[in-house]
């Protein structure tokens, strides 16, 4: 059956057992991912020594907003406008959209106001349900885990935004983006509990109980592979064999976008762990090689890395898919179709990224200046000593 990320909500009651039985299984499903998107995303953006602040606080403020406006748009677009109704299965929903927003908000992380914050949420899940009604109902694709539909379309949609928001001076760094010791202890934590409820993540619109143990299994061995290759890789590149903790918390995850398309297929456990080797690999190379070559050369500031973490990643996800395909370990889709799903969520990203970027830098503004960027003294009242290291 074709995948879609939308999990349909029947206003039919059903009998009292049945409904005891769906609401553990959905109620253990909404709590992971809803952990996911408040603390492991939060966390997982608290590297920057005087960002905590915002990348916590901010991450929060979007995510509510991310979520009802996501509960609305989405019942627009598969409801046709109809009664929408709102269950747990359509919070579930709601969280899928505000997770693309906050891959974007990685790309942006420290160069934005909070009210630019706020207007990108509300364009990006517009554009991002949009493209998610294509892919699953038009391409019949399928995007279990959403490696294309919101690990790609959120990394894309947020380097076009930081694209267009560029300042000259970031091609050399900036003094206050850097990280010290207990931020990146705290990113970790992030990077932990995304790690932990992946699975869940990449099941939980699974529609048959064969599908919701395929993803699982999947997902549970493409993770521990890239958790492998990530760390030899990440040796072998860094200096003197040591590792890097941007690495580690990062490139460790990519396993999980990248087998997420392809997740409720019978790819075999050697396929899996082929999958999540391959984007331990490709997700540390790009952070060594390819974000300063964006930074110097397509004036590209990814603060995050999310290209790594997501975009890459997702793309490996979307060829991975059109290979598993190929080989007839699967006949939910054709390879014509999946091409399709990932050439639409990375155009439709790259489209409304630069269309939100223009919007948010000459109709809304409100972009802190350049010396007030990865700074939480400009938004948030910091502790006087906090105060004291910004002079």
């Amino acid at each position: 059956m074709k995948q879609s990320r939308m999990l349909s909500s029947s206003p039919t009651a059903p009998t009292q057992q049945k409904w005891t039985d769906l609401l553990s299984y959905i109620l253990v499903i909404f709590q992971d991912v809803h952990v996911m998107i408040f603390v492991g995303f939060g966390f997982l953006m608290t590297f920057l020594k005087k960002y905590g602040f915002s990348s916590v606080g901010i991450n929060l403020l979007i995510a509510a907003l991310g979520l009802q406006w996501g509960t609305f748009v989405q019942g627009m677009v598969h409801r046709h406008g109809q009664t929408i109704y709102i269950g747990i299965k359509n919070m579930i929903n709601a969280d899928f959209s505000t997770a693309t927003v906050l891959i974007s908000f990685g790309a942006v992380l420290g160069k934005i106001s909070p009210t630019q914050m706020l207007i990108m949420t509300i364009i990006e899940i517009t554009v991002f349900a949009g493209n998610e009604y294509v892919v699953g109902e038009i391409f019949q694709a399928s995007d279990i885990g959403a490696s294309m539909t919101i690990h790609a379309f959120g990394a894309y949609f947020g380097l076009a935004v930081a694209g267009v928001l560029y300042r000259t001076g970031l091609r050399k760094g900036h003094e206050k983006e850097e990280s010290e010791y207990h931020s990146d202890l705290f990113a970790m934590i992030g990077t932990l509990f995304l790690w932990m409820f992946w699975p869940s993540f990449n099941s939980a619109i699974a529609e048959t109980a064969e599908e919701q143990y395929l993803a699982i299994i999947n997902t549970y061995l493409s993770l521990v592979a890239c958790v492998l290759t990530a760390y030899a890789m990440s040796s072998l590149v860094g200096h003197r064999g040591k590792l890097d903790m941007v690495h580690i918390q990062n490139a460790t995850l990519a396993g999980g976008v990248a087998v997420g398309t392809c997740a409720d297929m019978k790819i075999h456990p050697y396929g899996s762990l082929i999958i999540g080797s391959i984007a331990g690999m490709v997700s540390v190379l790009g952070f060594r090689f390819l974000t300063p070559c964006l930074t110097a050369k397509l004036r590209i500031h990814d603060t995050c890395g999310v290209h790594n973490l997501h975009g890459l990643p997702g793309v490996v996800g979307g060829l991975s898919s059109i290979v598993a395909i190929l080989l007839g370990v699967s006949t939910a889709s054709s390879m014509t179709m999946q091409a399709a799903a990932l050439g639409s969520s990375i155009g439709s990203a790259i489209a409304g990224g630069l269309i939100t970027g223009l919007i948010l830098r000459f109709i809304v503004r409100g972009q802190p200046s350049k010396d007030n960027f990865f700074d939480d003294s400009v938004y948030w009242e910091v502790p006087k000593e906090k105060e004291l290291d910004n002079v």
